[in-house]
């Protein structure tokens, strides 16, 4: 019977794993996180398609197209200190991001509930859509390595959880469970850093100054 179900979930459990090691790379801050992330939405796309999921289904699609979009930033995105091209720096969401993000969300989110809520058969169009839209906005953030998105993907996996144990997705809410953990995690690592550089000198901006 073990075997049956692992059989039968073999998709969900790839995913699950890639997707912890993803989350691993994100907080080290390694540029690899973005492949294994493109691999991890290829394989929940099939997932979340096959139980119902439309909107997470979706917002798969649009992993795969952010985190090549986001592979390109981390590499060769400008200096949020300098401007010179280099690679990007954990930084803090100013007032103008933080309402321009805040109301994005809450559009994504209108629409989506909308759109699954009448054109769908998603158990949860509710649901669904609030993890959907909070997880387009953070990974937006994660392109630009902003600290704050951590808070976000706090709050996502936090109900995601709940959602997915009572729709019986036991390895993806076990997935979740370690994502929330991990976020709190993340968190913690990323603010160290950018204390870590706010106190001591920028390696790059002195060599620069010594090459002149």
């Amino acid at each position: 019977m073990m075997e049956g179900w692992f059989v039968s979930h073999i998709l969900e459990i790839f995913g699950a794993v890639t997707g912890i090691i993803y989350v691993f790379l994100e907080i080290k801050q390694k540029i690899w996180l973005w492949p294994v992330g493109i691999a991890t939405s290829a394989t929940y796309i099939i997932v979340f398609r096959d139980n119902g999921f439309y909107a997470d289904m979706m917002l798969n699609v649009y992993y795969v197209v952010i985190s090549i979009y986001g592979w390109r930033a981390w590499k060769y995105g400008k200096s949020q200190d300098d401007h010179r091209r280099g690679e990007l720096k954990i930084r803090r969401m100013s007032l103008q991001g933080t309402l321009t993000v805040t109301v994005a969300f809450f559009l994504i989110l209108i629409i989506m509930w909308y759109v699954l809520d009448h054109f769908t058969d998603s158990p949860v169009p509710f649901w669904d859509s609030l993890i959907t839209s909070l997880s387009i906005v953070a990974t937006w953030m994660l392109t630009r390595k902003i600290l704050e998105q951590w808070h976000v993907w706090i709050l996502a996996n936090a109900i995601a959880v709940i959602v997915y144990i009572c729709k019986g997705m036991y390895p993806t809410s076990i997935l979740f469970i370690v994502y929330f953990i991990m976020a709190i995690a993340g968190l913690r690592e990323w603010k160290k850093d950018l204390l870590r550089r706010q106190v001591e000198p920028d390696t790059d901006e002195m060599v620069s100054l010594t090459d002149k």
